[in-house]
């Protein structure tokens, strides 16, 4: 998504959920910022500030959690993440969006993004 992104992630091995966010987005944003947005050729362009290499703060403070407690949920979870483009209006099937892991749930296939699969039975 261009303003945010959704992880179904488990707890790491060693520290928690918020220090794995901190460190994603520290490095995203010090990329970001570094790269001015030189983006490849194969890349969806998004419109971005030209200036965000010059906001104190590139991402929200905050981030939103939620306790996946069943399979059902899982489910669930994934089944939104890979309509959110769509309902979005950015893509007209999930399929289409490049960074979701719907190919790879959907088809087997790989995709930009290397998934750890989510066991859904």
């Amino acid at each position: 998504m261009p303003n945010h992104v959704h992880l179904l992630i488990s707890e790491p091995k060693k520290g928690t959920p918020s220090t794995v966010l901190q460190m994603l987005k520290q490095r995203v944003s010090r990329k970001m910022r570094k790269n001015r947005h030189r983006a490849p050729k194969a890349q969806l362009a998004f419109t971005f500030p030209k200036f965000a290499a010059d906001l104190r703060q590139f991402w929200q403070p905050r981030f939103y959690d939620f306790n996946v407690y069943s399979h059902k949920k899982k489910k669930e979870k994934l089944e939104y993440m890979h309509a959110n483009p769509v309902v979005r209006g950015l893509v007209k099937h999930p399929k289409d969006w490049p960074w979701s892991s719907f190919k790879f749930y959907a088809r087997d296939e790989a995709g930009l993004l290397e998934i750890d699969a989510v066991h859904l039975q």
